[in-house]
């Protein structure tokens, strides 16, 4: 089983952009470890208990029964304001080394959003820093539990994925498209687990049903009843076409 970072910059993103992936991925028993990088607050309802126990209840939604139980953790950079910073991309890469992950995914580096664009760049550059030796970097701390991860040793994950969360009216051109029939209310469970953002705001609701319509029209790509595209810079090997849909 994959060791997968899933890269949020605040809670809900990685919902809205893979929530079907995640709660397939862990069904299939991989180790997942949902990374959020802000707590993604102030929000007009929201505030920082709220939104980590929102968080936490969406994870538990993504978990199928039987499944182990979705990890989470808060990095704590400040929301709204999330810059490229060295020590931010130490904190990132110790993350990726704590986890040892093997795959990550990240928002679409294309967004209206300065935060989403610049989560996106610093976990690619982690990505690298990560492998490197003679680089000592902090044992991790959530900061929504005050726990902390211990340090693994240099390591580069094989992959890196976009999934799109995107802030811009533009139409997806995904390089692959994961079939995640039969996990659509789920996702939309993890979604509506964000009460304050998607519940209590009217002009959010509409989300909901924009996110419906996504999983179906990508879903229609490959022939199933929903799915979730990601797209990837690097080609993507194959050893045979039996899992091609």
């Amino acid at each position: 089983m994959a060791n997968i970072l899933i890269v949020g910059p605040h809670p809900d993103d990685q919902e809205l952009g893979m929530g079907g992936t995640i709660a397939l991925l862990a069904g299939q028993g991989h180790n997942i470890l949902l990374l959020d990088i802000t707590n993604g607050e102030p929000t007009p309802y929201g505030d920082p208990e709220t939104r980590k126990s929102e968080a936490h209840a969406a994870a538990k939604v993504l978990a199928p029964e039987g499944a182990p139980p979705l990890k989470r953790l808060l990095l704590g950079l400040p929301n709204r304001t999330v810059e490229h910073t060295i020590e931010a991309r130490h904190k990132v890469a110790a993350v990726i080394r704590a986890h040892q992950a093997d795959i990550i995914f990240v928002p679409f580096f294309e967004d209206a959003h300065p935060d989403h664009r610049a989560v996106t760049r610093l976990t690619e550059d982690a990505r690298f820093d990560a492998k490197l030796s003679k680089l000592d970097l902090p044992d991790p701390v959530d900061q929504w539990t005050g726990e902390s991860m211990p340090m693994g040793e240099p390591t580069y994950p094989k992959w890196l994925f976009y999934y799109y969360a995107t802030h811009l009216r533009w139409v997806a051109n995904p390089s692959f498209v994961v079939d995640v029939s039969g996990f659509e209310q789920t996702k939309i469970d993890s979604i509506n687990a964000y009460h304050t953002q998607f519940v209590l705001p009217e002009k959010n609701r509409r989300v909901v049903e924009w996110v419906r319509a996504s999983l179906v029209y990508m879903g229609s790509r490959i022939g199933a009843d929903a799915g979730e595209g990601f797209f990837t810079r690097e080609p993507i090997g194959l050893t045979g076409f039996s899992q091609l849909s």
